[in-house]
C-alpha cells in the first residue's frame, strides 16, 4: 500500500524515495524485526529476479529497493496485520519498544479531509515548510523535523482556522506558532479518538500525537537540543519574512526570502 508524502499529495518534486507499506500476517511471518526484514528482502528478490540482490537490501526498519538507472529508492516497510479494521497494523518502533499501531488508510483520509477544506493551498504550504526543513538539514546535519511532524503542525494550524490561501501569511503563521509555543504545547487531533483517551504528560520535550493512535507521540525521540534547533531556525525564518515585508527594494525582499526558501527563490 502506497504511503507517506507521495500518497498524501504533500511530497516535494525532488522526491527520490517512495514509502510503501507491506502488510504481512503476523502469525505466518517472523516475529523479530531483523528476521522479518530478511524474510521480506528474500520475497522481494523473488518478485524482482531481474534486479541484482544488492539492489534489494534490509535497512534499519525497512527493505530498500534501489533502481540503478533512475536512482529512485523504494522503502518497503513491513506492517504486521492482526485482523484489525481500517487496515490497522503494527510497525516496529524506532526506539526498539513494542510495535506501534497505525493505519495507512486513516492517515490518508486525515490529510485528504484537510486538503478538501483548503483545496491545493493546504498541501502547498506543507510542501513549502518541507522545503525549508530540507534547507535546514543541508546547513546542519543534526537538524531534525520529519515530514510527518511537519504535516501535523500545519494540520493543527488549519484546524485552528488559519487560512492557507496566502502563502506568505501562512508560512509566517507556521513559524510564529513554532516560536511562540516553542513546541512545548501538545498537539493532538480528535478525528479517530476523543481527547480524553490521550495519556498524561509524557515528560518529552515535544508532544505531537499520531491522529490514529493516541498512545503514539511521534516526536518522542526528539530531545531538548532538537526542539531548540527547530525553534531557533523558525525564529530566523520569521525575522526574514518580517524584514521582507518592510524591505524598501524588491531585491532586498527577495534576498530575505532566499534566507527562508533558498537561493533558487526568485519572487
Amino acid at each position: 500500500m502506497l504511503s507517506g508524502s507521495l500518497a498524501k499529495g504533500t511530497a516535494l518534486k525532488v522526491l527520490n524515495d517512495i514509502d510503501v507499506a507491506f502488510y504481512v500476517k503476523s502469525e505466518k511471518t517472523p516475529s523479530s524485526e531483523p528476521d522479518l526484514l530478511n524474510w521480506l528482502a528474500e520475497r522481494l528478490r523473488e518478485a524482482y529476479p531481474q534486479m541484482k540482490p544488492d539492489q534489494i537490501k534490509p535497512n534499519r526498519h525497512s527493505v530498500c529497493i534501489k533502481y540503478a538507472v533512475s536512482g529512485l529508492s523504494i522503502d518497503v516497510v513491513p506492517v504486521q496485520y492482526k485482523g484489525d479494521p481500517d487496515d490497522r497494523g503494527y510497525l516496529f518502533a524506532f526506539d526498539g519498544g513494542k510495535p506501534v499501531l497505525t493505519s495507512i488508510p486513516l492517515h490518508l483520509a486525515f490529510i485528504r479531509k484537510r486538503k478538501a477544506r483548503q483545496k491545493d493551498d493546504f498541501a502547498q504550504v506543507i510542501r513549502l515548510v518541507k522545503w525549508w526543513v530540507r534547507l535546514q538539514k543541508g546547513k546542519d546535519e543534526e537538524f531534525r523535523l520529519k515530514s510527518f511532524i511537519t504535516e501535523m503542525i500545519v494540520s493543527h494550524l488549519a484546524d485552528s482556522g488559519v487560512s492557507m490561501a496566502d502563502y506568505t501569511i501562512a508560512l509566517e503563521k507556521v513559524f510564529s506558532y513554532i516560536v511562540k509555543s516553542k513546541l512545548k504545547s501538545r498537539i493532538a487531533f480528535t478525528d479517530y479518538y476523543p481527547a480524553s483517551k490521550l495519556p498524561g504528560p509524557t515528560g518529552k520535550p515535544i508532544e505531537i500525537f499520531d491522529p490514529v493512535n493516541e498512545t503514539n507521540n511521534v516526536a518522542a525521540l526528539y530531545d531538548e537540543s532538537h526542539r531548540q534547533k527547530i525553534v531557533t531556525a523558525a525564529q530566523d525564518a520569521l525575522e526574514a519574512i518580517s524584514e521582507a515585508r518592510f524591505a524598501t527594494t524588491r531585491g532586498r525582499a527577495i534576498e530575505c526570502w532566499q534566507e527562508v526558501l533558498g537561493p533558487s527563490f526568485r519572487g
